[in-house]
């Protein structure tokens, strides 16, 4: 029998907080949500180029894992980060980023200063 939200051990939710976060398109999708407003579906299909139907497929990813959540006004949908903390970690993630690109840069220029083999 699964494991409701508060039965499940920690380490399974950090691993569905990952799996919510597990491609581009949702990432994408958060970057949008990060600026702290709420977004209709509209906006979200305008700001990822993506068809609606694949949209609302990652949508409901990010709701399952708790990222995001959506009311409903009138006939639109709109989405807001579930928590102000994923915004921030967005951040940490583009920081660790920029630092993994500047070392493998370092690696290369590195790697071209080493004399030819014959």
């Amino acid at each position: 029998m699964p494991f409701s939200h508060s039965q499940r051990p920690l380490y399974e939710m950090k691993a569905g907080l990952f799996k919510g976060l597990s491609h581009p398109f949702r990432v994408r999708v958060l970057e949008v949500l990060a600026d702290g407003e709420d977004h209709t579906v509209a906006e979200l299909l305008a700001d990822t180029g993506l068809e609606a139907s694949h949209l609302s497929q990652h949508l409901a990813v990010l709701r399952r894992h708790r990222l995001v959540v959506s009311e409903r006004r009138g006939s639109h949908v709109h989405y807001r980060l579930a928590w102000p903390e994923v915004a921030d970690f967005l951040v940490a993630a583009r920081r660790l980023l920029a630092q993994m690109v500047t070392s493998d840069e370092k690696r290369s220029t590195d790697l071209a200063d080493l004399p030819e083999l014959t």
